[in-house]
């Protein structure tokens, strides 16, 4: 359902793609400052309050470790290189197909966060749809913007977002014990610093290696546990 959304969107926002450069520029820049503006949200509503004294140092910390990991594994690479398989095929005509740049920024726009995970886990254990059918309107509605700013690389992203909630709703049983609700709202925040790399990527302002950051959700969501199995909090 989720990536039939996305595909959908995908087929709108391509025959947008003759737009005009200025307007495409300015949709760019919407789309960055929204993404960015996401990402802070997701960060500060799930690190902040009471409650939430060692969150920030376990955002901190993840993000370290899951970088030197993703670093070391070249998750961005890997990436990259699949986006170039496809970058002959699919770029447009005035060369304005960014294949990898929209793979990457579409796969963990629509992967990273709670609905992800919450949705899949709902379907799973209770076999209802409330929250995948909410985050499939967002992704297909976000998948027509994407694709009209960078062209049909958004598609495959088609593929991790069914692999990864396709996992986690077959898993949901087994899952259930492990995502409580401080683990995931650790693996939010964490997220939300992610989105925010992917926001300011889009505005220009940096050039972050976001996919290399990945790790840093399973290190978040190991930590928060550990601490739950330790600490009891």
């Amino acid at each position: 359902m989720n990536a039939a959304a996305i595909l959908a969107g995908v087929l709108i926002g391509w025959h947008l793609h003759g737009i005009p450069d200025h307007i495409r520029t300015t949709l760019l820049h919407a789309i960055g400052l929204a993404v960015t503006v996401m990402g802070v949200s997701m960060t500060l509503n799930n690190v902040s309050g009471p409650g939430h004294e060692y969150d920030s140092m376990i955002v901190i910390a993840s993000l370290v470790v899951g970088g030197a990991i993703g670093e070391w594994v070249d998750i961005e690479g890997f990436l990259e290189s699949l986006g170039r398989r496809f970058e002959t095929k699919w770029a447009r005509p005035n060369g304005r197909g960014h294949v990898a740049q929209a793979f990457l920024t579409a796969t963990l726009v629509f992967c990273v966060g709670a609905m992800s995970i919450l949705g899949s886990l709902q379907r799973g254990l209770e076999k209802k749809h409330d929250i995948l059918f909410t985050k499939s309107i967002l992704d297909g509605v976000s998948s027509i913007l994407f694709t009209s700013a960078f062209g049909p690389g958004v598609v495959l992203a088609i593929i991790p977002v069914f692999l990864y909630q396709g996992t986690l709703a077959l898993l949901a049983g087994w899952l259930q014990q492990w995502m409580v609700p401080p683990v995931l709202t650790i693996v939010t925040a964490t997220g939300g610093v992610m989105i925010l790399g992917i926001g300011l990527n889009i505005l220009r302002i940096t050039s972050i290696r976001v996919g290399n950051l990945v790790p840093a959700l399973i290190v978040a969501a190991l930590i928060r546990g550990a601490m739950i199995a330790v600490l009891g909090r």
